[in-house]
Parts: C-alpha cells; structure tokens; sequence
C-alpha cells in the first residue's frame, strides 16, 4: 500500500525525505524534500536535469521526474529524522528505459509472470581506510592470513556493531559479521530477499557503511582492487527461483545432482552462456580487471575467477554450488549498479530456462593451481573495453536489458575507457621515461 509521506512523517519525526534514484554508472542521486512538501512532490515527482547524472541525455531532454516507491522507505538508523526512498524515473509520462531500477523491476514482473521469482542475498565486501585513501586504517593489522581475525574485527567494533545494529533495527536480519582476506576488509552478511528488494539494500548498504564509517572519523571503499598486494572486494550473488508467491524453491531439488533440480542447472547454464557479455554489467569498473586477473595476494589466493566454469562447493569456480536449492556468482564486485547486476543475472538465468542450456560438465578441480585440466573453457575479459564489446555483440542479453538502456551503457562505459586510455599513470612513467 502507498504511504502518504507527510502523514508518515508526522507520525515518524521525519524532517527531510531523500527522494532517490541510480543512474547507470551506480551513483547514487537525490533530492532533499522537506517532509510538509513531501505529499505535492510524492505526487508530481521530484524534478531533476538528466543530463547532470550519468545517464545517456544533453541539456536538450526535459525534466526526468522520479516518484518515489514507498515500500523501499528506508528511516536512515543514523540520523532518524531523514528517510531513504528509491524512485521511478518518468520523461514525458514515460517510464525511462535506461534508468537501471526500471529495467529490473520491469525483468521481475516478466519473471514472475512466467511463474518464477528470483531470490538473491549478496557479500559486498570493503576496506575501512584512512580518509586520505592510502592505507588500511589500522597500522596494526598486519598478519599474512587476517581472514577473521578476532583482534582485527574488535578493533573496529564501534563502526561494524553500528552497521550490524542499524541493519538488525530496519529488519534486514544480519547473522554474522567478519574481517575478510584482506587486511582492513570486511563483509556484513544478511537475509535474502526478492531481487528487486536486495537490489535496493545493497545500494543503501553502500551509503550507510561509507556514511557511518564517515561519522567514526574513517572512511569505506568498495574499490574492486583498492591495494595491488591485497585480496580486491568482490560482491557475491547467491540467486535461486522461487514460486511467485515466494513459499516454494524451484531449485530446490534432494534427488538431484547437489540438491539442484533440472531448472537450477539451466540457469547455471544461462550465466555461463552470457557471462562474458554479463561481465561489462557485474564487473563495471576499470579497477575490475585487477581484480579478475590479478596475481596471488599476500594471503596467497585472489578468490577471484579469471575462467567460465563451475563447480560445487568450490570457491575457486566462478559458480559455486554451495548448497541444496541456490548457486553462489563469485564473479561480480561492487562497481556493478546493484541493479544492473541482478538484471544482468535474471536475464541471462532466464534464457537459459527457457532455452534449457546446459552448463556443459562440473569440474571438481583447484582451479587457482589445476586450471590446465579444465581443457578449453572460455577466459573471463580481461580489460573493461574486452567486456564492453562483448556485451555490445550479445543481441539476446541487449534485447532482454532493454536496447535503450544497453547502448546508454556502452556509451558510457566506452566513455570511461577512453578516458582512462588518456590519462598517464606512474607505472608508465617509472618503466618508458627512458626508453
């Protein structure tokens, strides 16, 4: 049911509403809407100049109008008298095509009526720095293997508990917290919840970990590879279909090979199919790649794909079956748009049902020291230009994203890496100014 805003906020000591929306390179944008306006601007939509965002417009296009989706209130844990809502881009009385929360919402509906809902939880992983960026934020968390390490995690209690408790109190149900492979990493697990709703979590996880990081005198990366000797942040889905009303696992399936039914391997197949292309959209920075095709790490593993495979309860696959009814994708990081990512992933598991692909065999292999047996499996893209060209040559994941969105996209993407291709990094210095 809609809320009224202004009444909500009476009733909630609401000051200000964050009218929201997340354009294609991920940023988060808002207006501040003072709640005694928040019923006209609930109703009109809050205005904003597309141009000025990362989406695909010039100065020319008129107002995009995001009306606000009232069943994403978030009341922000920190500071209470705000609240977080995720919006509906509109232009000219229309949805707009390329607005990455659309495409998503768009793809559900489709998926559930086809009888199927996608159910995702995620691992976003990040490093707590010092505020200028250049090093972990504890000087004494130095060991070779610091994953879990007890000391390490107690010793940034008061900005983990903060973000665990303000997740406890909006319902997420966080159930454990850890310091990650990395020195200064750490990952906050919670509930899975229908794509559309995790989508939006995650993007509001992004804002309070860096927000409250901020309020404890630090600050929080999702950086793929902040640090070139240190295990990169990935960010990974487990995904599973469910009947549309949410009660029955489609994958779930005890007489099946690892407890995934028939459908489940589909999907797997559909991921495998389309993962190149899909790595433009799950890996969308040019940092990615460093993570994706980096060397060992001082813990001595990256916990990064570089291959197309799967396998079962194996982390070194870039799908994992970890258990019955769900399959983990170890390939995506925090650049993604949250919700481009689990478009990109339904979309793809989508096709695979209903095409019923085959995932090919299952290796039970290390591939971090075995890969020369897996024999002639594809190789993951190894630059964002790699990715972005075969996503531009996959028609079927293109049509299923929306055209319109797809080729914003790879305008932008195209964008930032010539960008990046321009600009002179000290590397090329030290090794080419005496060539």
């Amino acid at each position: 049911m809609t809320l009224d805003l202004t009444d909500y906020a009476e009733k909630n000591g609401i000051r200000f509403f964050l009218f929201n929306f997340t354009d294609l390179a991920g940023t988060q944008r808002a207006k501040l809407v003072p709640a005694g306006a928040a019923r006209r601007i609930q109703k009109n939509g809050a205005g904003f100049a597309p141009f000025a965002s990362w989406l695909d417009y010039t100065p020319a296009h008129p107002d995009m109008l995001v009306t606000p989706d009232t069943d994403s209130l978030i009341q922000l844990p920190w500071k209470p008298d705000i609240a977080w809502l995720a919006g509906e881009c509109w232009m000219d009385g229309k949805l707009v095509g390329q607005a990455p929360r659309n495409v998503l919402k768009k793809l559900q509906a489709e998926s559930v009526a086809e009888g199927m809902l996608m159910k995702t939880g995620v691992e976003p992983e990040f490093h707590i720095i010092s505020t200028d960026g250049s090093d972990i934020s504890d000087e004494r968390d130095t060991q070779m293997k610091p994953c879990y390490d007890q000391s390490a995690i107690m010793r940034r209690i008061e900005v983990i508990s903060e973000i665990s408790l303000a997740m406890t109190q909006l319902g997420w149900n966080p159930y454990q917290n850890d310091h990650e492979d990395a020195n200064g990493q750490f990952e906050i697990n919670w509930d899975f919840n229908d794509a559309l709703t995790t989508a939006d979590q995650l993007a509001f996880f992004k804002f309070m970990v860096k927000s409250i990081a901020e309020k404890h005198g630090l600050r929080a990366t999702f950086m793929p590879k902040p640090f070139s000797h240190l295990t990169g942040n990935g960010c990974h889905v487990h995904a599973s279909m469910w009947s549309p009303d949410g009660k029955t696992n489609l994958f779930s399936d005890p007489s099946g090979e690892l407890g995934l039914s028939e459908m489940g391997y589909h999907f797997i197949g559909g991921l495998m199919q389309h993962s190149q292309s899909m790595t433009a959209l799950s890996n969308a920075s040019v940092n990615s790649y460093k993570r994706i095709n980096a060397a060992a790490t001082t813990s001595g593993a990256t916990w990064s794909p570089s291959a197309v495979t799967f396998g079962g309860n194996n982390r070194t696959h870039m799908i994992r079956i970890p258990d019955e009814g769900r399959i983990e994708n170890r390939l995506p990081d925090n650049s993604a748009n949250p919700y481009l990512l689990m478009a990109s992933i339904l979309a793809a598991g989508l096709d695979g049902i209903r095409n019923k692909t085959l995932p090919g065999e299952r290796l039970d292999i290390n591939m971090y020291t075995e890969s020369h047996l897996a024999g002639d499996v594809r190789q993951l893209p190894l630059n964002l230009l790699d990715a972005i060209r075969c996503f531009d040559e996959n028609t079927e994941l293109k049509s299923a994203l929306g055209d319109e969105v797809s080729q914003a996209y790879i305008n932008l993407k195209t964008d930032e890496w010539n960008r990046y291709s321009q600009s002179l990094s000290e590397w090329e210095r030290e090794h080419t100014l005496d060539c």
